[in-house]
C-alpha cells in the first residue's frame, strides 16, 4: 500500500461512513470508532505560521484573524520579507533651548553647520523573494521600522460597512436578551437562595430581584439613520484608449489576485497592495456522545506533539491487503492474503464473522448517566446552568445510520478464532528463533504482533468484466481498556468489540 494511493481496506464508523483507519479516531470511554463527522471540533489557539506568534482569541478576532507583522505577496501569495536600505539625511543646525529667545541666542559654532557629507538613515521596504515584487512598485513609502508600521489599503465602503455592522450587532444583542429573559421566566425555580459562587452574572440578577432592586439598565437597540442602497442605471463610460491600445496581460490581475483583495478587486497590477497573513489554528476533537477529548494538541505553536491522541491505528487491529492468489473471475472461488497488526500492549483474540454479533458490548447506561451527572455537578452549582447543561447534553446524542456500502462477494468463515500477540518493539531486534507452534491452516506466517492469514471468498456470479469486487465482513476482537468511567473501577477492563470492514479486492478480469 502506498501513501499516495487510497487504501483498499476501509472501516465503518459508528455513524455509518466508511474511511481508512488513518482517518478514524477511537474513543476509549464509549468505546467506538469516530470519524471527522461524528466529533465536535474546537479551536485551541491561534498562531501565525510565519513568525510563530501565539495570539489570544480575543485579539485574533479584533485583528480579523490576520497577523500584524507578516504580509503576503499580492502577486504570487508568498511571504514578504523586510529589506533594509540607506537614505541620505542632511543634518539640521542646533535649535535654541526652551526659555531662550531667538535674538538672544548665541551664534552657532562652526562645528554645528550642515556637514558637507550627509548622514544616512536606515529604512525598510517589503520585497518578495519569489517574484521580486516590492512595496515601491505601488508607491508605498519606506518605513523606519521593519514591523508594525505598514499602512493598510482601506476600502472605499468601510464607513458604511462599520455602520451596518453596529446596527445588526445591536439587533442581535436585543434578540439575545429577549430570548434569555423568556427562558428565565419559563425555567422552574429550584430554591430561594441561589449559589454565591456563580460567576456567570445570573446570581447577581436573582439577588437584586429578591431584594426588590431594579435590574441594571440594558442597552437597547437605537435606530440608526442608514441610507438605503439605491441602484443606478447610468454607468461610467469606458476609456477611449481601450479600443485602440493593445492589451498587455502582464499588467492585468488574475482572478486569484482579485479574490485575495475582495475590498476593491483591482484590475491593474499596479494597484495591488500587500495583504496581512491569515492566522492558523490548532484544533481539538471531542466525542459527541461522552464529550471526552480525542485529540488535544500542545498549546505552543512550535510543538507538533499531542497531549491526547486517540487515533484508531493505536487501538484497533490494522488490516492490510497483501495480494490475491488468482485473477478475479465471477463465480469462481479465490483467496486473499491479509496482514493483521496488533498496536496495543495486550494480546487480542480475533475472529472473522459474516454477520453482526448478536450481543454487541455496550457501556452500562446507568454508569454513563452517573458519569455525566458528576461531570455536570463539577461544572457549576447553579440550577439554571444545570438546565442549560442538560439541554446541551441531549443535543449531542449519537445518530446511528446504516452503512451504504454493499459487499458483492461471499467469504468463507475461518475455522476458529486466533490470538494476535501484543506489540513488543524489542522482539524485532532479538536474534532468538521463535519456537514452532501449531497454527491453524488459514495462518500463513506469524512474526511478533503481525499475522498473515488466508481468507477465501467467491465473487457474485452476476458480476461483469471490470466490476469492482468488494469484500465485507465483521472483525471481532478483544480490547483491554485502561480508562475507567467510574471511581470504583480502577483496574483495566476487557471489552469484546467488533468493526465492520470493506475491502476492494480488485476488478473482474474474466467472465464466466
Amino acid at each position: 500500500m502506498s501513501f499516495m494511493q487510497p487504501s483498499p481496506v476501509k472501516y465503518a464508523c459508528s455513524c455509518g461512513i466508511v474511511n481508512p483507519i488513518n482517518k478514524l479516531f477511537f474513543c476509549r470511554h464509549c468505546p467506538k470508532l469516530r470519524c471527522g463527522y461524528c466529533v465536535s471540533h474546537e479551536v485551541e489557539s491561534h498562531f501565525c505560521s510565519n513568525c510563530l506568534e501565539n495570539i489570544p482569541s480575543s485579539e485574533a478576532r479584533h485583528k480579523k484573524n490576520c497577523c500584524a507583522n507578516c504580509f503576503d505577496c499580492p502577486c504570487c501569495h508568498h511571504t514578504l520579507s523586510a529589506r533594509a536600505t540607506t537614505v541620505p539625511v542632511v543634518r539640521k543646525t542646533e535649535e535654541p533651548k526652551d526659555g531662550e529667545s531667538a535674538g538672544a541666542a548665541t551664534p552657532p559654532p562652526a562645528s554645528s553647520k550642515p556637514s558637507a557629507v550627509p548622514t544616512t538613515k536606515k529604512m525598510y521596504y517589503l520585497s518578495c523573494l519569489s517574484c521580486r515584487w516590492t512595496t515601491r512598485d505601488v508607491g508605498i513609502p519606506d518605513q523606519g521600522v521593519a514591523t508594525g508600521t505598514w499602512p493598510d489599503n482601506e476600502c472605499l465602503y468601510q464607513a458604511r460597512f462599520n455602520t451596518l455592522m453596529e446596527y445588526y450587532q445591536s439587533v442581535v444583542l436585543q434578540e439575545k436578551q429577549e430570548k434569555q429573559e423568556f427562558q428565565r421566566r419559563k425555567a422552574p425555580k429550584a430554591h430561594k437562595f441561589p449559589s454565591l459562587t456563580d460567576r456567570t452574572g445570573l446570581t447577581v440578577s436573582l439577588i437584586r430581584r429578591q431584594i426588590g432592586w431594579s435590574e441594571k439598565n440594558v442597552p437597547k437597540t437605537k435606530p440608526l439613520n442608514i441610507t438605503p442602497a439605491e441602484a443606478i442605471s447610468e454607468l461610467e463610460d469606458l476609456p477611449q484608449d481601450i479600443f485602440t491600445q493593445p492589451i498587455n496581460l502582464r499588467n492585468i490581475t488574475t482572478v486569484a489576485q482579485r479574490h485575495s483583495q475582495p475590498a476593491d478587486q483591482p484590475t491593474a497590477v499596479g494597484n495591488l497592495y500587500p495583504q496581512r497573513r491569515s492566522l492558523w489554528i490548532k484544533r481539538s476533537l471531542r466525542c459527541r456522545q461522552c464529550e471526552h477529548n480525542l485529540i488535544k494538541p500542545e498549546y505552543h505553536p512550535t510543538s507538533i506533539k499531542y497531549r491526547i491522541q486517540l487515533f484508531a491505528s493505536y487501538h484497533v487491529p490494522e488490516v492490510v491487503m497483501v495480494r490475491l492468489e488468482h485473477p478475479l473471475e465471477a463465480g469462481q472461488s479465490n483467496a486473499i492474503l491479509l496482514k493483521l497488526s496488533n498496536p496495543t500492549m495486550y494480546d487480542m483474540t480475533i475472529s472473522i464473522l459474516d454477520e453482526k454479533p448478536t450481543e454487541e458490548p455496550q457501556i452500562n447506561p446507568d454508569e454513563f448517566q452517573a458519569t455525566c451527572k458528576i461531570k455536570e455537578e463539577a461544572v457549576t452549582s447553579s440550577p439554571l446552568m444545570k438546565v442549560a447543561a442538560l439541554a446541551r447534553q441531549t443535543l449531542t446524542k449519537e445518530v446511528t445510520r446504516e452503512v451504504r456500502d454493499v459487499a458483492n462477494a461471499k467469504i468463507k468463515l475461518l475455522e476458529s478464532e486466533f490470538v494476535l500477540n501484543q506489540r513488543d518493539d524489542s522482539k524485532e531486534f532479538d536474534e532468538e528463533v521463535q519456537a514452532q507452534t501449531e497454527e491453524p491452516n488459514f495462518i500463513v506466517w506469524r512474526k511478533g504482533n503481525k499475522v498473515l492469514l488466508r481468507l477465501q471468498f467467491t465473487p457474485a456470479a452476476e458480476l461483469e468484466v471490470n466490476d469492482v469486487v468488494t469484500l465485507g465482513f465483521f472483525m471481532q476482537y478483544t480490547y483491554v481498556n485502561t480508562v475507567s468511567n467510574t471511581a470504583e473501577k480502577k483496574e483495566p477492563t476487557t471489552h469484546t468489540l467488533s468493526s465492520r470492514l470493506f475491502i476492494d479486492a480488485g476488478r473482474i478480469e474474466k467472465g464466466n
